[in-house]
């Protein structure tokens, strides 16, 4: 400066020592600095700055010009992409909980649908240009490393699925959909360096026919694969056994339970494979509807595929599964980390979470268990008939249980308290909602002792950490938003490798 002249200021300095000095700021500081100047600006979209984009969209007209310009800048050279289309300004009125959980059977059976309100046909209007602007952005982005999508405006179990009659209400001839398939397609096939793919509930973006867009050397060395959507029609599968050969180096993969066949884990399981890690399985009661549990992995696929991928941890998401079937897909050589049931007509039965405790006591981790069915007579207790309970025994057999969260079932306060003994401080998430905890006579019996403030305390001390009951079940996102959570988790669960 005491060369040039006062007349010389930071706005003079290098593109690249400003783009080095934003480096160092977080993304709200970085857009504040931008504004000081138009030398500034433009150094705020360089690549090196935009590494990785992770975007939560509200699926709102709002979103689009802001949306438009973010990946108009970006999108030409961003390495990984996230994308999350949020749920949560969705209006009611498009069914209930049980029309969600029902809703395969209405389309098995040609049923009419129910009428949607305008706007919902707005919000799907608004939710396929968001995602014609997204892919549209990154079709020819060669760099592209990790790319993940995820829609839940496909399940919502508080609002109902959306069926093809309402698709076809905003998308007539189908035309914005085929497009949206191409442009995920030409994605693919202009990727060069592509490792991890993830999409979940997107409404019919991937077909049976997306992953053949990828050339060989890239499928070759894909590490993650991750293809969920229970919209797809009938039976049909995103990807068979033949396809999945190519796919040699992967590490983790999430599907659909009933597309993961018994053939698949002979795949997986043969020697030219690298090793599995981290496999998520979603087990819907619309799949097992429309698909059979005949082709699933027996017992001795999954000991075969243990055999080559001994750090194998399995995580599965069972959605209003009937307990009959859950008896038949737990085989006993699984190696279950994580379940997550979420019901909302058929509940659990103790005779599962029993068989759980047994069967994957040296797994085990992660254990929740969420029950929305509306049932006058109270929640379900699943020590009835039973000399103990079976999330006692749950919590005594898993040493390494860290997370159970329990919402829907009763669940005794004495068992309670024996729970949080048993595990102590390792059992690092303890969430049981205030209303499916009981007392038994003897308890509120006891004008001594406020049952409520004692178990409180008794947990507490069990825990060896403060401890309270949930009391808003709205607040517990788990129960709210099932197939997010689900998608979240099973994001990191596969990076924890």
């Amino acid at each position: 400066m005491s060369v040039c002249g006062e007349a010389v200021g930071a706005g003079s300095l290098p593109s690249e020592l400003v783009v080095h000095i934003f480096s160092f700021l977080a993304g709200p500081d970085r857009l504040r600095a931008s504004a000081a100047c138009s030398h500034w600006r433009e150094c705020l979209f360089y690549p090196a700055l935009w590494p990785r984009l992770r975007l939560s969209l509200r699926v709102s007209p709002a979103e689009r010009p802001r949306l438009e310009f973010l990946m108009r800048k970006c999108g030409w050279f961003v390495r990984e992409l996230r994308v999350q289309f949020a749920a949560d300004n969705y209006p009611s009125g498009g069914g209930g909980a049980a029309a969600a959980a029902g809703e395969g059977a209405a389309a098995a059976g040609d049923g009419e649908a129910p009428p949607l309100c305008p706007r919902w046909l707005d919000l799907l209007r608004t939710y396929l240009e968001l995602v014609l602007c997204v892919l549209s952005s990154v079709r020819n982005n060669r760099n592209l490393q990790k790319l993940s999508l995820f829609g839940d405006i496909s399940i919502l179990q508080q609002h109902g699925s959306i069926s093809n009659t309402y698709l076809g209400k905003v998308d007539p001839d189908g035309k914005k959909i085929k497009q949206i398939q191409q442009l995920f397609e030409e994605i693919l096939g202009n990727s060069r360096q592509l490792k991890w793919l993830s999409c979940g509930f997107m409404l019919q973006i991937v077909t049976p026919t997306s992953l053949s867009s990828l050339s060989n050397p890239i499928a070759n060395s894909m590490e993650h694969l991750s293809l969920l959507d229970n919209h797809i029609p009938g039976n049909t599968t995103l990807i068979t056994a033949v396809e999945l050969e190519r796919f040699v180096n992967l590490r983790s993969l999430a599907l659909d339970f009933c597309d993961f066949t018994a053939e698949m884990a002979r795949v997986l399981a043969d020697s030219n494979h690298v090793p599995l890690h981290r496999l998520s399985l979603l087990v819907h009661s619309v799949s097992i509807m429309h698909k059979s549990l005949d082709s699933m992995p027996e017992d001795e696929n999954w000991k075969a595929l243990t055999r080559n991928s001994t750090n194998l941890r399995v995580y599965i998401m069972a959605f209003d599964v009937k307990s009959d079937d859950m008896l038949r897909i737990l085989k006993p050589s699984i190696p279950l980390e994580r379940i997550h049931f979420d019901s909302y007509i058929t509940c659990v039965s103790g005779a599962v979470v029993d068989l759980i405790s047994r069967q994957y006591d040296k797994f085990l981790t992660h254990f929740i268990l969420m029950n929305d069915v509306i049932d006058m007579s109270g929640f379900p207790d699943l020590s009835d008939n039973r000399n103990e309970d079976p999330l006692v025994l749950l919590a005594w057999r898993c040493t390494r249980l860290s997370l159970l969260a329990v919402h829907g079932y009763t669940v005794w306060a004495h068992n309670l308290i024996a729970i949080a003994r048993l595990r102590g401080s390792d059992l690092k998430v303890l969430e049981v909602t205030e209303e499916s905890i009981d007392f038994d006579q003897g308890e509120l019996a006891d004008q001594d002792v406020d049952p409520v403030h004692n178990l409180i305390e008794q947990v507490s001390l069990g825990l060896g950490r403060p401890w309270h009951a949930v009391m808003d079940i709205e607040l517990l996102s788990v129960f709210t938003e099932p197939t997010r959570h689900f998608y979240r988790e099973m994001q990191s669960f596969s990076e924890g490798i």
